[in-house]
Formats: structure tokens, sequence, C-alpha cells
């Protein structure tokens, strides 16, 4: 009888020192068509499942926000602990996460901020204010505004307006580029600034090709015509379809203007490579990956999981909790020593 409740004693106490014994993650992540998506997906699912949780993972097809809602609906029915979730829309999950909310399931928001919601617990994301800074950063390192009485000519382009980190890239871009806009040294000839005129819906390399055309045929943007110095392009997906638009008029990787990127997705790593696309942004998906793991492990101990930011992340009903990791600079020079195995 003894040794029976020994074993017993024993099976209840693993039970409790395992926290994540049963503990099950619904990870949504917003589409399988982009590299970075379907790459973040799996490599969290593996780092949950290896730190014991229950995981499941989804994938919103071509960013289909009535999937997500319905995956989100289903993962919840399914009797889950905690949801981690890469919106498409961060505005469209308000309704879909109140059962959430009054099931005390954990909400992690994972890289892009839900909004308009207090069912969201926790951010995990990258400092994408960081990112933006970075961009215009490169931008006036590479064009020199102070170097001489030249004018450099520059167009903005914005991420998807239903996505909340567009406006941070854009912000933190802008924090360089405006004393230089409004000191004349830079010159936007669409004076296109407004994020509703620049968006590129669900971040998509055709529209952005769509614009940059457009803009091409507008301001005389080629070779032999109207010079253009710089584009502003928030992520890799975008700086696709700009330089595509820009090649098919003539200009090479020698000519190209000076565009920004972000992600370090193979395409871009192999303009950054060819010299189309001056820099990208390297948001080290195993850096962003671990802290979600950390956070879920803290949650189904009971307690807070480490935070580094409680005043940036206002979703419009209170600042969210958040965990900022740090986005680093890629070009042609340091490439082989960011990105291994190129």
């Amino acid at each position: 009888m003894k040794k029976i409740f020994f074993l017993l004693a024993f099976f209840l106490f693993s039970i409790s020192f395992n926290t994540s014994y049963a503990y099950k993650v619904g990870l949504l992540m917003p589409t399988q068509n982009e590299t970075r998506w379907y790459n973040d997906g799996f490599v969290l699912e593996q780092k949950m499942k290896n730190a014991g949780f229950q995981a499941e993972l989804f994938f919103a097809g071509d960013a289909d926000v009535a999937l997500q809602q319905r995956q989100i609906t289903r993962v919840i029915n399914e009797g889950c602990n905690a949801l981690v979730i890469g919106s498409i829309d961060g505005a469209a999950l308000t309704e879909v996460l109140k059962e959430a909310k009054q099931k005390n399931i954990k909400v992690i928001s994972y890289d892009r901020l839900i909004t308009g919601t207090d069912a969201v617990s926790y951010y995990a994301t990258f400092d994408n204010a960081k990112v933006g800074e970075l961009q215009g950063r490169f931008l006036i390192g590479r064009l020199k505004p102070y170097a001489s009485d030249d004018v450099k000519y520059i167009e903005l382009f914005y991420g998807s307006i239903d996505d909340n980190n567009a406006r941070y890239f854009f912000n933190g871009a802008m924090k360089y580029l405006q004393p230089h806009l409004d000191s004349g040294k830079f010159v936007i000839r669409s004076k296109q600034i407004d994020p509703k005129v620049i968006q590129t819906p669900a971040w998509s390399t055709q529209e952005a090709a769509k614009r940059m055309s457009s803009l091409i045929e507008q301001y005389n943007y080629r070779p032999s015509g109207e010079r253009l110095d710089a584009v502003l392009a928030p992520a890799d997906c975008i700086a696709l379809g700009i330089v595509s638009a820009l090649k098919r008029e003539g200009f090479t990787d020698s000519n190209m203007p000076v565009i920004t990127g972000q992600d370090a997705s193979p395409e871009g790593l192999e303009l950054v490579k060819s010299g189309a696309l001056g820099m990208t942004i390297l948001k080290n998906p195993d850096d962003l990956s671990s802290v979600v793991v950390e956070m879920v492990e803290a949650i189904a101990e009971g307690k807070e999981p480490q935070i580094n930011d409680t005043t940036t992340y206002d979703n419009g009903v209170y600042v969210v909790p958040s965990y900022l990791c740090e986005p680093k600079i890629v070009t042609k020079k340091n490439m082989k020593d960011l990105i291994k195995n190129l």
C-alpha cells in the first residue's frame, strides 16, 4: 500500500512539476504562401513540442481573414490553453477573441499587433520602430544629403494599411527622412506621402510593381529619363515588385536606385547579393520563436512572462505588455557574417 501511495504521489508531483503537461497551444499564422510565415510556423511548432506542449499549427490560406477567424474559433472550442496569433488584419479579431477572454485563454500576438480588444495578453515582436529607423538611416547614409548641393529624388512605399506594424516601420523611417524632405534636400516628385495613398494592400508584390510602374509612367523614372535616387520599401516582398518594375524599364543591378527591404527573405537576399537591393532587415525567427515559447512556459507555470516594453504598443484598448527582439541590418558587405549557409 505504501508503494502504491508513493507512486501516486510521485505521479501527481510529476504532473505539477511539468507545467507543460497536456497544455494545448494553438498556433495561427497568416499565410503559408510567404516563405517567412511558412518557416516561422513550423519553427514555432517544433519548439513548442520540444518544450512539451501540445501544439497545433494553422495557416490561413492566402491571407484569408475569414478562414483565420474560423481557425481561432475551432482551436478555442477544442479547449486550448493559449493562442499564438500572427494576424492578417489586426483589427478583424475583436469578436472571435471575446470567447478566448471569457475562457481565460491567454493570447499572444505574434509579430503583428492585434488591435481593438483587451483579449490580447502579450505581444512578441521585433522593435518595429527601429526597423524603420534602420531603413531611413541607411538611405541617408547612401544618399549623403549634406555632401553636395544636389537634390535627391525619392519615392515612398507603405506596407498594408491593415497591418499595425506598417505604421511603426513608416514612422521610424520618416523620423530620419522628414527633416531632409522639409529642407528640400530630398524631393518626392509624386508628392505621395499619405499612407492611404502609398500603401501596398496585403503586402502584395504585384501591387507594389503596379504602383511603381504607374510612378515610372507619370514621372518618367527611367535610366534615360528623370532621376530616381532611392525608394523606401518597408519589406522584401514590396521591394521585389519595385525592382521588377524598374528592370522592365531598363534599370540594371548596377544603376538601380537605392532600395530598402525587410525580412531577409531568400528572394530579398538574392537581390542584396546582386546589388539590386541596397539592404534588408534580418528579424531572426529563432529569436522571436524562443521568446514566444518562454512566454508560454511562464504562463503555464502561472508566472508573468519577461517583458521589455510597456509603453509603445497601444492597441486602441490598452497598452499591450510586449517583448521586442532586436532587428539587424543586412547588406552585401556583412551578409555572410549574419546569414549562415547562404
